[in-house]
C-alpha cells in the first residue's frame, strides 16, 4: 500500500475526488509544514494535557468552540469516524427504538445502519428525478409533507443536501414543515460542509445556503471531503435544543472509536485556523477557478456542463455524451493525463472540487477536455450502447422490511423482496433499500454494472442478494 501510495503521489496528479486538500501545498503555503513533517511524533493518546473527545474540556473544546462559532451553531463535535458516525449517532439520539424515520430514498448507506442499530421503520421520501442525466435529484418540501401527513408519529426526518452531484433541497421549507409538525431535522451535508463559507465571504452568488442557516436541528459536516482536513474527520452541529446533547453526546461515544487520532482532530483544527484567519483568501481564489472553468468549458465542443436549480456548483458534472464518451470512458482518458475525477454515473462524469485546487489544476482539465473534444469521434456506437444500457430504472414496490432472511442468486431474485441494500460504491447510496421488490429491469441495471467491474455492495462474492419473504 505504501508503494502504491507514494508512486501515485509522485506523478503529481490533478486531484479532482475527495479529500478537499488536494495534497500538502495548501498546508505547506499557510506555515503548517513542519506539523506535516512530524505527524507520527504527533500520533499520541489521551496523555495529561490532551483532553479527552467524550468529555472535551480543555484542547479539544477549544476546537469544537471554533467550529459553533465558523458555523454558527449552538455547539459543534469532531468526528473522526466520519460523517457516517454523526448521522447513526444523531439517528439513535432523535428517534426512540423502534420508531420511524422519514428518510429520502437517496441516504447514505450509513443511515441504514442506524435503522439496524435501532429497530428504526423507515419511511421512504421519493427524490426528484432528473430523466436527462438519469440521477435522483432534491426531495421536494412537497413530499416531506406527505411523509408527515401518512406517518404522524415518524419522530425524525433526514435527508442529504447537498447530493452526491450538488444538488439541494429546500431545507428552509423543510425546516418549516418538520418543526411546525414537532419533527426533528437532520440534514446530511457530508457534501456541504463550505456552503457556509462561501456566503461568509461573499462568494455565495447562485450557491445554496448552508442547512445550519437554513434551520436543521443537526448538521453533518464531512469537512475532509471539501476542506482541507483529513479523511474520516467531520464535524456535527447542533443547531436547536430539539435533541437533548446529552443523549447525542452519548450516542456519539458509543458510535465512535475509544481511541480518537490526535492527527485527524488536530487537522480539523488546521481546517478552523485556515477559514477563520486565510478563509476569505481560500474561498475567493476557489470560487474564481470554478467561475473560470465554467466560462472556459462552455466554449468546447461536444462538452456539456449539468445545472439543476439550488446546485452547489463546486461540484462539476461533465457530459460528452453527444460525443458518443460515456463517463467512464472519459474518465479514462483524462486518468491518462494524470486527471483523477470523482465518479461517473452513465454520461457524467463528476469532478469534485475542494479548497486546495488551484488555477493551474483547472487549465490542465480544460486543456485536456479541449483535445479529447477534438479527437472524439461523433456518435460512438459503445457509448450510445452505454447510455441505453445505464438507463436507471424505476424503484421497486415497497414492502415491509422482510423478519426472516436468506441468499439467492441475483438472476434468481426477480419478484423477492430485498432484505438488505444494494449499494453502487462510490456513491455509497443504496440503489434497493430493504422492503424492496427486485424487478427484472433493477436485476438487468446492477447486472450490467458488475459486468463492467463497477463495484457493488450487497451482492456477495457468490453473486448473491440477500432477501426475503
Amino acid at each position: 500500500m505504501r508503494e502504491f501510495l507514494l508512486k501515485h503521489a509522485d506523478i503529481e496528479p490533478v486531484s479532482f475526488h475527495m479529500p478537499g486538500h488536494k495534497g500538502s501545498a495548501v498546508f505547506r503555503k499557510y506555515g503548517y509544514g513542519e506539523f506535516l513533517d512530524r505527524l507520527a511524533d504527533c500520533d499520541i493518546t489521551e496523555i495529561p494535557g490532551a483532553d479527552n473527545l467524550f468529555q472535551a474540556e480543555g484542547i479539544i473544546k477549544e476546537v469544537q468552540k471554533k467550529y459553533s462559532e465558523l458555523y454558527g451553531v449552538e455547539r459543534s463535535y469532531l468526528q473522526i469516524n466520519g460523517t457516517s458516525g454523526g448521522i447513526i449517532a444523531s439517528i439513535l439520539a432523535a428517534v426512540k427504538p423502534g420508531g420511524k424515520l422519514i428518510m429520502a430514498r437517496n441516504c447514505h448507506k450509513s443511515v441504514f445502519n442506524a435503522l439496524t442499530l435501532g429497530s428504526i421503520h423507515p419511511v421512504y421520501a421519493a427524490p426528484e428525478f432528473i430523466k436527462e442525466h438519469g440521477i435522483l435529484g432534491a426531495i421536494s418540501p412537497e413530499e416531506i409533507e406527505r411523509c408527515i401527513k401518512e406517518n404522524p408519529d415518524a419522530d425524525a426526518i433526514i435527508l442529504p443536501s447537498p447530493n452526491y452531484y450538488g444538488i439541494c433541497s429546500d431545507i428552509r421549507a423543510i425546516a418549516d414543515i418538520a418543526h411546525k409538525e414537532e419533527k426533528v431535522l437532520i440534514v446530511d451535508q457530508a457534501h456541504g460542509a463550505h456552503l457556509k463559507f462561501f456566503h461568509t465571504f461573499g462568494c455565495g452568488n447562485s450557491m445554496p445556503a448552508s442547512a445550519e442557516d437554513c434551520g436543521a436541528d443537526i448538521v453533518i459536516n464531512s469537512i475532509h471531503k471539501t476542506l482541507a482536513s483529513l479523511t474520516q474527520s467531520a464535524v456535527l452541529n447542533l443547531n436547536s435544543q430539539r435533541v437533548n446533547r446529552y443523549v447525542l453526546e452519548d450516542k456519539l461515544q458509543v458510535i465512535q472509536s475509544t481511541s480518537p487520532s490526535y492527527i485527524l482532530m488536530s487537522f480539523l483544527d488546521i481546517n478552523a485556523d485556515l477559514l477563520k484567519d486565510h478563509g476569505r483568501q481560500l474561498i475567493r481564489e476557489w470560487r474564481d477557478n470554478i467561475d473560470y472553468f465554467y466560462h472556459v468549458a462552455a466554449g468546447i465542443k461536444g462538452l456539456k456542463i449539468m445545472t439543476a436549480d439550488n446546485m452547489d456548483i463546486t461540484k462539476i458534472n461533465l457530459d460528452m455524451g453527444d460525443l458518443g464518451i460515456a463517463g467512464a470512458e472519459l474518465e479514462k482518458r483524462l486518468m491518462e493525463k494524470g486527471i483523477f475525477s470523482e465518479l461517473y454515473t452513465g454520461d457524467i462524469l463528476m469532478l469534485m472540487t475542494g479548497i486546495g485546487n488551484t488555477r493551474d489544476h483547472m487549465m490542465k482539465t480544460l486543456k485536456a477536455l479541449e483535445e479529447i473534444s477534438q479527437t472524439a469521434h461523433v456518435a460512438e456506437a459503445e457509448g450510445a450502447d452505454r447510455r441505453r444500457r445505464y438507463q436507471i430504472p424505476a424503484a421497486g414496490k415497497l414492502h415491509s422490511v422482510p423478519s426472516k432472511k436468506h441468499f439467492v442468486p441475483l438472476g434468481e431474485a426477480e419478484g423477492a423482496i430485498c432484505a438488505g441494500s444494494i449499494i453502487p460504491y462510490p456513491p455509497g447510496i443504496p440503489f434497493v433499500c430493504p422492503g424492496e421488490e427486485l424487478t427484472p429491469d433493477i436485476i438487468r441495471y446492477i447486472t450490467a454494472l458488475r459486468h463492467d467491474g463497477e463495484k457493488v455492495i450487497g451482492v456477495n462474492d457468490r453473486g448473491e442478494v440477500l432477501v426475503g419473504k
